[in-house]
């Protein structure tokens, strides 16, 4: 009630925030779950919203799970940026990124099982990646006897040879293989391997 007496109109819904929050709300559930396995009523709990929301901003299940994945790859692509086709800072970057961000991960191999058709816009963000490689070859910054899409996709997979490892092959380090000493020391292995990779031949990796 205002001083007046009267009741005060109710505060318009700020759609952008409720949409977020069921997007993130959206991104714990799909990491946790996978497409399949997740469930609106649980995505609307998280969020702390009505889930007739969730069909009145998204549609279904299948279109959120999209609106998630092109999220994930917006935050990746934004945070492990390739200028002039810098193979070693963009792995350095995706690997810390990963590492702080494991839903990505996550979402990326609920994607590549579920749903393996990749979305055009998906296409055109590799293909924007692998034509900064072959501007870099083509300038004599990295190596050019490799194709670009190969060398890009080496280098891809380098950083993630640790976080994705086999449980056995992570046991088999001996110690916590999370432990913020072993993350380091990997990923100053994976940075040495990435700089000797994508060396042009006679140009020392360092």
């Amino acid at each position: 009630m205002s001083e007046s007496g009267a009741e005060r109109p109710p505060r318009p819904r700020d759609a952008q925030a409720t949409k977020a929050l069921l997007l993130s709300a959206a991104t714990a559930e799909f990491a946790e779950h996978g497409l399949a396995g997740a469930r609106i009523d649980r995505i609307a709990a998280r969020a702390g919203a009505n889930k007739r929301l969730l069909y009145v901003y998204f549609g279904d299940k299948n279109t959120l799970f999209d609106a998630v994945v092109a999220e994930q790859t917006r935050a990746v692509v934004e945070a492990a940026p390739m200028p002039d086709g810098d193979l070693c800072a963009f792995a350095a970057a995706r690997y810390d990124y990963v590492l702080a961000n494991p839903e990505a991960r996550r979402i990326a191999a609920w994607r590549s099982f579920e749903q393996p058709e990749p979305a055009e816009t998906e296409i055109a963000g590799f293909r924007a990646r692998i034509d900064a490689v072959a501007a870099a070859q083509q300038a004599g910054r990295v190596r050019a006897d490799l194709p670009a899409v190969d060398l890009f996709a080496l280098v891809l997979r380098l950083t993630e040879s640790w976080l994705s490892a086999p449980p056995a092959l992570k046991a088999a380090a001996g110690r916590d293989a999370m432990a913020p000493t072993r993350l380091g020391e990997h990923r100053a292995a994976m940075l040495e391997a990435v700089r000797s990779l994508v060396a042009p031949p006679g140009r020392s990796a360092g």
